[in-house]
């Protein structure tokens, strides 16, 4: 397995995977030092993340190889059809799903997703509107959705 760490807005996040794609994106809550080199493989997953990060990409064109259950990757895929600057709500997913009654699995599934950024987890929220739940920190998800245009600052008080 390969890894670089880079440095985003958010903080420094951790790539990890192979030739066969891209395996994880992790935000991470101390600054580890940051990758001299980037292994080849990662390289184009490095230049769109830091083309994301300065308005230039909107959507992601990656060799992509989580790993997950197959409901999992179902989710995961299904959450990379979620347009920048849009949102969807967990009860949304699952019915696009087929399954609104596994709204908790869809939430528990999202919960999991591996690829930072790349999988957009940070666009599903509350039915409410809330900004419920996310591994990277709601002040991350807040933040992501104000860069996306997604939600306008007064809206999260």
């Amino acid at each position: 397995m390969l890894q670089c760490i880079v440095a985003t807005p958010l903080g420094h996040a951790k790539v990890q995977g192979t030739d066969r794609g891209v395996n994880s994106i992790k935000i991470l809550d101390s600054q580890k030092r940051l990758s001299e080199k980037i292994p080849l493989e990662l390289q184009n997953c490095v230049n769109q993340l830091h083309e994301y990060f300065s308005g230039k990409r909107q959507t992601f064109e990656l060799k992509l190889n989580p790993e997950g259950t197959e409901f999992q990757k179902n989710v995961w895929q299904h959450l990379q059809t979620i347009p920048f600057g849009k949102t969807t709500t967990y009860l949304e997913l699952s019915r696009v799903l087929g399954n609104e009654k596994a709204i908790r699995a869809v939430a528990n599934a999202n919960s999991k997703n591996p690829l930072w950024i790349v999988v957009p987890c940070h666009r599903v929220i509350g039915s409410d509107g809330s900004l419920t739940g996310y591994a990277g920190g709601l002040q991350r998800k807040a933040w992501l959705l104000r860069y996306e245009g997604a939600i306008q600052q007064q809206s999260l008080f």
